[in-house]
């Protein structure tokens, strides 16, 4: 093409690289080397920083990565991503598929008017579910499951997998969600687990969880550079009801738009083919070059799925078949102890190199001692527990963590010396409590194993990584390396008040390796962010044994902030529990159902009271007050404080940066007051929150003609609903 006519030279290759990548992801009939395409592709973008005029966002350069982004954005998924039921019995997958007969019978639907039952069974790849919608054919967004409710936008990493096609061909409904399975291919683990290695870095446990990290990292070019693999095999929305009437219909549909899906696949007529395909695909799948660990089983029809309905958690017309674990004989060679944030030891066996379900494994999880201890051998019912030296049989649990099963006693070497766990912690050398007490006596009953000195090194380190991570304080730029590197260049980090405390050693932090004043800004910046975060986040970060997530919102909800909780008696911890005449003498409902749930009982309230109380809690609580942290509550709602806020039945849309607000912040107050806050703009949205850099919702608020609200209108919106208060 001459050089004088770049843009049909640019829509040529543009064409090209998209067939290239179609030939070889859905196709899997390959048209073009690697270095043939990585040439095209470098080609395409010297023209296109040459003639910025011709950029395109679906461009296959758009592929190599970009800017890293600020944070994740959590999105409500259209449709919920179920989670659904395994079986790993071929009799209870034949009862399952009449099971499906009945119910449709006694529904009185299409299957008792004459429609055949059929069935769809596909791989299940060992990978990390995505929801990619496509809006006009374009690739609009893409969202992890999440809770099954709402997911993580990762959009910045998924336009960097080649196998997901950036605009649709042929004719795409208005709206098309595609869920599909985001992988590691195994040839790619191997290589960047042997540079991680060739480079001392610690090594990638799995494929799935590799792709986990990968699409979680804020930096889209840790996904470019992983070349990640992708397989459909649902769907979310679908604006064009005909699309299809059946997942076969389905996926025939998805592969003639470009989308890959698996070509294991198969329809089946009955229960004896879905078992023939199960058997069939259990061989095929070890010449794969990803993670399988069985087959999804679905009602093929749509109308016959929507016949059968949902439960309370996952579909009824669909089972997951999963292959039993796959097991290989190895030696123990060591066993490691390590102490987590609560001070509980773990141990670790350290194995004989052996390939495994897909990768070759090193460690193996012990659970606890009185496992170790009560390890049985290939004889069924002799417990033997565990020696150095052992040949013992590991598998991997789900075909993810490895994990020891059974001890071969035949080949035990003479003189072998028994598992023995630490008598002091084998970090600080501090006591140690066994649980549970009567272990002491019957010690196969040990259930855990905990370090009690809370000035404990490990618990200390861990702790702190725990508190900083994104679902408890969120403290940007403060992981597990930086936490390391502070630690080791003697500046006092060692306590949660001490976090907040970093200001004071700003030129400390600028002078060690790879930090610089850039980073270290930042990282101030995300401390000094932390400070509003509220109770319940602080609570969660914590590590406070019984305290997790959901519990400390629940805390929160109750106790305005934290002088209101430290000044609570036991029993207020654990409303739910007491008995009818209890409750009706503490002026509480006598049914259990009307009062306030907490999150604690009647076992982990007396604990929770008993820490919060204690002079290590006390000192913790006074150090994060003098530090400035607030302590009061955001999700608090005294009783009779459930009625309909002022906002209530309207639903908002947050768009770019605001000044005054963090994203989750703005959503927590909305939401406050009554409010729904949204993902994606859409006719039902009454107003759009709009902040500098808006994008495309902004556009779409337009289109429908929407209430738009900017930052001083917000503001002056919140502090009139404040004075009505």
């Amino acid at each position: 093409m001459p050089a004088s006519d770049p843009a049909r030279r640019v829509a040529e290759l543009r064409t090209l690289l998209d067939r290239a990548n179609r030939a070889y992801y859905v196709d899997a009939a390959p048209i073009m080397s690697d270095g043939e395409f990585d040439r095209l592709l470098v080609e395409l973008a010297r023209l296109e920083q040459a003639h910025p005029e011709l950029d395109d966002p679906a461009s296959p350069t758009r592929r190599v990565g970009g800017e890293p982004i600020e944070g994740f954005v959590t999105r409500a998924h259209a449709r919920p991503m179920l989670s659904i039921d395994n079986t790993y019995d071929e009799s209870d997958l034949r009862a399952w598929c009449r099971r499906c007969a009945a119910g449709l019978t006694r529904t009185g639907g299409l299957f008792g008017a004459g429609e055949a039952l059929a069935f769809a069974a596909d791989p299940k790849v060992d990978g990390v579910a995505l929801s990619v919608r496509y809006e006009q054919g374009r690739l609009a967004h893409a969202l992890t499951r999440g809770d099954g409710a709402k997911g993580d936008d990762v959009t910045h990493a998924a336009r960097t997998i080649r196998a997901l096609p950036m605009r649709l061909e042929g004719n795409a409904p208005e709206v098309l969600e595609v869920r599909g399975e985001v992988f590691i291919p195994t040839a790619e683990f191997e290589r960047i687990n042997a540079e991680r290695e060739s480079e001392g870095e610690d090594l990638l446990a799995n494929p799935r969880n590799a792709c986990a990290g990968t699409l979680k990292n804020l930096d889209p070019g840790v996904a470019a550079s992983r070349r990640l693999g992708f397989i459909a095999h649902g769907r979310g929305e679908i604006s064009d009801d005909g699309f299809a009437d059946s997942h076969w219909a389905y996926l025939s549909r998805l592969r003639l738009l470009g989308v890959p899906v698996s070509p294991h696949a198969v329809r089946c007529a009955n229960e004896d083919e879905v078992v023939a395909a199960i058997t069939a695909f259990n061989l095929a799948r070890r010449t794969l070059d990803y993670a399988t660990d069985g087959m999804v089983v679905r009602v093929d029809s749509f109308a016959q799925q929507e016949a059968l309905g949902l439960t309370a958690k996952s579909p009824r017309w669909a089972v997951a078949y999963k292959y039993p674990a796959e097991r290989k004989e190895t030696v123990l060679e060591g066993v490691e102890h390590f102490v987590g944030k609560t001070g509980k030891i773990t141990p670790r066996a350290t194995l004989r190199p052996t390939p495994l379900a897909g990768t070759v494994v090193r460690h193996a999880t012990l659970h606890n001692y009185g496992r170790v201890r009560d390890t049985g051998t290939e004889t069924e019912g002799e417990r033997t527990g565990l020696c150095l030296g052992d040949t013992v049989i590991v598998e991997k649990a789900g075909e993810i963590i490895p994990q020891v099963v059974q001890v071969i006693l035949a080949r035990r070497p003479r003189g072998a010396a028994p598992v023995a766990p630490p008598d002091s912690c084998p970090v600080c050398r501090g006591p140690l409590e066994i649980e549970p007490p009567e272990a002491q006596q019957s010690p196969t009953l040990e259930t855990a194993r905990r370090c009690i000195n809370p000035e404990c090194p490990a618990q200390v380190r861990e702790r702190l990584i725990w508190f900083a991570g994104r679902k408890q304080m969120d403290i940007e730029g403060l992981g597990e390396q930086t936490i390391d590197q502070v630690r080791a260049a003697g500046l006092p980090l060692n306590t949660f008040a001490d976090i907040f405390h970093l200001h004071r050693h700003r030129a400390a932090l600028v002078e060690i390796d790879r930090m610089g004043e850039r980073k270290v800004d930042k990282l101030l910046a995300g401390i000094e962010a932390a400070k509003t975060r509220g109770l319940a986040r602080l609570l969660a970060g914590m590590g406070i044994r019984y305290v997790g997530d959901s519990t400390a919102k629940l805390l929160a909800r109750r106790f305005k902030d934290l002088d209101a909780l430290l000044g609570a008696e036991e029993w207020q911890l654990r409303p739910k529990t007491l008995s009818p005449t209890e409750a009706e003498s503490r002026g509480l409902p006598r049914d259990p159902k009307e009062r306030d749930e907490t999150g604690l009982g009647q076992l982990t309230a007396p604990a929770v009271h008993a820490y919060l109380h204690s002079h290590a809690a006390r000192k913790t609580f006074a150090d994060l007050r003098a530090a400035g942290v607030d302590l009061t509550s955001r999700d608090f709602a005294p009783p009779g404080a459930d009625a309909p806020g002022p906002l209530s039945g309207k639903t908002f849309v947050i768009t770019g940066t605001l000044a005054s607000f963090e994203r989750e912040a703005l959503k927590a107050r909305l939401e406050s007051l009554g409010a729904k806050v949204a993902g994606s703009v859409s006719s039902k949205t009454s107003v759009v929150v709009v902040g500098e850099n808006a994008g495309s919702k902004l556009d779409k608020a337009r289109e429908l003609g929407l209430e738009t609200w900017d930052e001083p209108r917000l503001l002056r919106e919140l502090d009139a609903l404040d004075a009505r208060e």
